[in-house]
């Protein structure tokens, strides 16, 4: 299970990538909470609705977020990149060992 902070930063890195495809309400509610820091009972309060609206407004928008990455991956992938970018500086570290290897898989993707 992710820790409070683990699932903001994940929220944050899938905003970053599918934001667009959210409507208007859904990218202002995950402003409000994710990047704002607003609390739920807050974001109520500019919004003039209840704390329960928001909360379902909230888990709807993070729903559609995972459903847009189950789909395209573009985390995942992105994720792979930053592994694969890892491996190759650890490889050139050490006298450039497996960098062909390293290069293919990253041309894969």
């Amino acid at each position: 299970m992710e820790n409070s902070l683990e699932k903001k930063q994940r929220i944050n890195l899938l905003m970053d990538l599918y934001e667009e495809l959210l409507t208007d309400k859904q990218r202002e509610y995950l402003d409000l909470y994710y990047h704002q820091d607003l609390s739920l009972s807050e974001i109520a309060l500019i919004k003039d609705v209840s704390k329960n609206a928001v909360f379902d407004n909230l888990k709807k928008a993070t729903a559609h977020l995972e459903q847009y990455e189950d789909k395209l991956g573009l985390l995942n992938k992105h994720i792979e990149r930053l592994q694969i970018i890892d491996k190759l500086e650890n490889d050139i570290k050490k006298e450039h060992k497996n960098i062909d290897e390293h290069l293919k898989m990253l041309r894969e993707l």
